[in-house]
């Protein structure tokens, strides 16, 4: 095994980092190999010092998602050098690929079984007291090619989380207005814009502006010019204002405009009834006498061989998995996939970067107590990764504790319901025990060892690493100095 991984870059103790294959306002992503098995996975890299942190967060909400259908698997969070990072199933493309590949258009068949899947999944998160908040194909993964989710469609991304209910009384939030936007512009509900606290009802609009998405091509609020990101974010509201959903749906089945028309309608606390909204799509399906039979429009591609996993690569900005579309050629020449990944990039983040941004004209410049709370006090630090705090699922033990949890993006209701905050201490030992992996004590320091030897040449945090050591050791030059001279 060592001299498989001598050359490597090894985190989290047994995760080998590979190629980067996205990034975001998160970070770097890379996919890895988790060295024990084999396994590929995806390792998302985080300043610690980041204004707006997301991966703690983020892990949380994946325990407590943990074996839902559609839900990938986490195994380790931790830190590494100057970055948190977070390690979690290695998935196919995203939606957003999928629509570009297939010419910015889905038919309405393949619309009617994403838009189906979707639904359940947003459900499932619904079910586990979180609302989404950041609804948008970028989010939504299909599985693994050769394999029997290869079709299955995943949600990933809940760094914008947030508990909606509390998950024991099952007592709804308060309803609130002039609040901050959170989402994607391009997707999120018109209360969004309007700065009302969101609900379950928000996810489901947001979504339904994605499924117009996939079958228009584009949206009437796409390319809106403004001199600000501010004026840009009213602009797109006041368009979705002023569209009739009539409009909107024109030339579609009319059980798209009952589903748009039904969630925008949803009273702030209501339950969602799920089962109808996945009917509408079913009988949407029937009026053009076509059955759901699993052909998806990505499946057509490359004269039906579907996309391409191997020979065509192009730099990913959406999501965890591997979008190598048909007839890209992968470029030889590192500068040029850098320039296009960033090319990408600010296009993406021009069009629907993920808002957070100062509120509405009418609005009164209130932070919520979370975020003020998250910004007063000091940021804790997860437990060191050593191979003694690794459990035998990968994680490195760490339990959040009520103040990290008060000041994260969960809301200040998990710090208040002292059960439930003790199901994020429970979860991680019951997954572990689940799913033991007895790693030999010796294989275990032999690793360890290796991520250290690589962390001085490790891309991702070596050049802030070797800054700091030398400022270290010119500091204690300096008071080597100091000391000789007053102690003679």
């Amino acid at each position: 095994m060592s001299t498989q991984i001598q050359s490597s870059n090894v985190v989290g103790v047994h995760y080998r980092v590979g190629k980067k294959i996205g990034e975001g306002s998160f970070g770097v992503l890379f996919e890895g190999t988790n060295l024990l098995n084999n396994q590929q996975v995806a390792i998302k890299f985080e300043p610690k010092k980041s204004d707006a942190p997301q991966l703690r967060d983020e892990y949380r909400t994946y325990k407590i998602l943990v074996g839902c259908v559609g839900v990938p698997s986490v195994y380790y969070f931790g830190q590494e050098g100057l970055h948190n990072i977070l390690v979690i199933d290695l998935l196919g493309p995203s939606l957003e690929d999928l629509f570009e590949w297939c010419g910015r258009r889905f038919t309405l068949k393949t619309t009617v079984m994403v838009a189906k899947q979707m639904i359940s999944r947003v459900q499932t998160v619904h079910e586990k007291s979180l609302i989404y908040r950041d609804i948008k194909p970028d989010n939504f993964l299909i599985g693994k090619p050769n394999t029997r989710t290869a079709n299955l469609i995943y949600i990933i991304d809940f760094g914008m989380a947030k508990q909606y209910r509390d998950p024991k009384t099952k007592v709804h939030i308060p309803y609130r207005e002039r609040k901050s936007l959170s989402g994607t512009a391009r997707y999120m509900s018109i209360n969004t814009h309007l700065g009302r606290e969101q609900s379950r009802r928000d996810d489901l609009e947001a979504l339904g502006h994605v499924f117009m998405y996939f079958l228009r091509g584009s949206l009437p609020w796409q390319g809106l010019k403004a001199a600000t990101n501010k004026q840009k974010y009213e602009k797109i509201g006041e368009k979705k204002q002023t569209t009739p959903i009539k409009e909107l749906t024109a030339g579609f089945p009319p059980q798209i405009e009952q589903y748009l028309t039904y969630v925008r309608n949803l009273q702030f606390d209501a339950t969602p009834d799920y089962d109808y909204l996945r009917d509408l799509f079913t009988q949407a399906l029937k009026t053009t006498n076509e059955v759901e039979d699993g052909e998806y429009d990505w499946m057509k591609l490359n004269n039906g061989k579907g996309w391409d996993y191997v020979n065509n690569r192009k730099p990913n900005l959406h999501g965890y998995g591997h979008p190598y579309p048909p007839g890209h050629r992968q470029s030889t020449n590192s500068n040029a996939v850098a320039a296009a990944a960033a090319a990408n990039a600010t296009a993406n983040n021009h069009q629907q970067q993920r808002v957070n941004h100062p509120l509405p004209p009418n609005a009164a410049v209130v932070r919520s107590k979370s975020k003020r709370s998250r910004q007063q006090q000091p940021q804790q630090q997860p437990t060191t990764n050593s191979a003694s705090n690794v459990n035998n699922n990968g994680t490195n033990g760490t339990t959040p504790s009520s103040n990290n949890i008060s000041g994260s993006r969960m809301g200040k209701t998990l710090a208040q319901g002292g059960q439930y905050q003790s199901t994020y201490n429970q979860q991680p030992q019951a997954a572990s025990q689940q799913q033991p992996q007895q790693q030999p004590s010796a294989a275990k320091h032999q690793l360890q060892n290796l991520s250290d030897q690589n962390q001085a040449n490790n891309p991702y945090y070596s050049q802030q690493q070797q800054q700091q050591q030398q400022a270290e050791t010119e500091h204690k030059g300096v008071w080597s100095k100091l000391t000789s001279f007053c102690c003679g």
